[in-house]
């Protein structure tokens, strides 16, 4: 007989308005026996569990799961399978438990790491990854601007190593979205205007949250440089 498991749960909980979380992921969370989200190992904040908070009962214990804001790779796996070790030693102990993620659970998701070494260490626990509305997706309904149109593509790029993967394309996008445009803004500006894009561009800080700003001059920013909660959402035709 199978040893009896918990089930994982990812949740996607949107990219700040409280209001924008899935009926499925709150009805999770109600039940869950714990709730994990990911923090920097430099504090225990998290926006995930700020979002998800009106839906986790008072009792249910909250905890954080910390990630080092690092480039080295080894570093980053060691924390990739320490905290996944974390969630499996929760499950064998038949938990339900959730793990909160910004946006959408599966797009540039901490979620997804822990995720690949939690079914490599434990294959037999069951997942449910529960989507979440994006960043992109918010950012486009808040100017009113629709991402795709008829026969047109859409490219979403990391903006973390500046506009270096979005210059590796050869051909320039009906469509483009850079996630995580904040460190390297200037070279994403860069990047942008080399392809004749800069013009059609918008940057959205916070998206969402109660102190969202649309920034319609990229340039604007290179002498104050974004946060971290920054996208820019770019089109061949006129935004």
């Amino acid at each position: 007989m199978k040893p009896k498991t918990g089930v994982l749960y990812g949740l996607g909980v949107g990219p700040g308005d409280p209001e924008l979380i899935t009926l499925k992921a709150a009805r999770i969370l109600n039940s869950a026996d714990v709730v994990y989200a990911a923090a920097s190992t430099k504090n225990s904040y998290s926006l995930a569990v700020g979002i998800a908070r009106p839906h986790i009962p008072d009792l249910t214990p909250v905890k954080m799961l910390h990630f080092p804001m690092t480039s080295d790779q080894e570093i980053k796996k060691k924390a990739w399978k320490e905290n996944a070790l974390t969630l499996i030693d929760e499950l064998e102990q038949e938990k339900t438990v959730a793990f909160l993620t910004l946006g959408d659970s599966m797009i540039y998701s901490t979620y997804g790491y822990v995720l690949q070494h939690v079914q490599k260490l434990a294959p037999q626990i069951p997942v449910i990854s529960v989507p979440g509305i994006s960043a992109y997706q918010a950012a486009a309904a808040c100017l009113n601007e629709p991402l795709v149109e008829g026969e047109e593509a859409l490219l979403v790029v990391s903006g973390v190593k500046g506009g270096d993967t979005f210059r590796k394309y050869a051909v320039k996008p009906d469509n483009l979205v850079f996630m995580k445009a904040y460190r390297n803004i200037q070279d994403i500006t860069a990047a942008l205007d080399e392809a004749g894009l800069k013009d059609n561009s918008v940057a959205i800080k916070n998206c969402g949250l109660p102190d969202q700003e649309i920034v319609k001059d990229l340039e604007s920013l290179k002498d104050c440089p974004p946060n971290y909660w920054t996208l820019v959402l770019a089109k061949q035709k006129n935004i």
